[in-house]
């Protein structure tokens, strides 16, 4: 936009939300700069950063003065502030008011069940040197199935995108949540064919910036798979 200084995020991409970030940023050619902060070394928690967000997390958005936190607000903030295609978040109420139905659900279900099985198979055993909890685990992918069971039959119905027959913000969140457990080499989607396939749409829909974002997931898969 005119007038206006490269906006610059404030990003881990080992977390799903800095990626779906970023992705929407590339695809969109929005003008940024990342500062890259890694949770693992704890760089969320200096001085500098905590005065930019207190909360002491990632994505953070900083826009001409203007900081903003949380995913999902930054995710509308530049898709109502940015010339992009309509279709990632409509103007039109009734289409505006699906795709918040879906982010307002994906905090406690897919971004919650998601990341459980991925902290009980991959993080935890990192950070403690035990092995994955059985029944912790089948526990967490019990409720996973649940969510994407939900997916399924309420989100996708017969149309090819969560929301409508365009990609939009609620898929770009969930598929970033669906990647996570690749990071081990698990494909929660692969005895699913509908998501499979709507898996498939959200990539070609989005092209390189998909595959760049998520490299960081293969190289994880490919680490711990290298040592089964």
């Amino acid at each position: 936009m005119a007038g206006r200084q490269a906006l610059k995020v404030y990003l881990d991409l080992m977390s799903q939300p800095c990626r779906a970030v970023l992705i929407f940023l590339k695809d969109n050619k929005i003008p940024h700069t990342v500062e890259h902060i890694a949770i693992r070394k704890g760089q969320q928690k200096t001085p500098e950063f905590t005065k930019l967000n207190p909360m002491q997390k990632v994505p953070v958005l900083e826009d001409n003065g203007f900081v903003l936190t949380e995913s999902d607000a930054i995710l509308k903030y530049l898709a109502t502030t940015y010339n992009v295609p309509d279709h990632w978040y409509p103007k039109l109420p009734e289409k505006r008011a699906r795709v918040d139905e879906y982010t307002a659900w994906h905090h406690a279900n897919t971004r919650l069940h998601a990341a459980t099985v991925f902290w009980l198979e991959v993080l935890l055993p990192l950070m403690t040197g035990q092995p994955t909890n059985p029944a912790k685990l089948e526990k967490a992918l019990s409720d996973l199935d649940g969510t994407l069971d939900k997916l399924e039959n309420m989100f996708l119905k017969r149309q090819p995108f969560l929301c409508s027959d365009d990609i939009s913000l609620a898929d770009l969140l969930a598929v970033c949540e669906l990647m996570q457990p690749l990071g081990s080499g698990r494909d929660v989607l692969k005895n699913r064919p509908n998501l499979l396939s709507w898996r498939s749409r959200v990539q070609s829909a989005l092209s390189d910036s998909f595959d760049e974002a998520h490299a960081i997931v293969y190289r994880l898969r490919e680490k711990f798979t290298a040592k089964l």
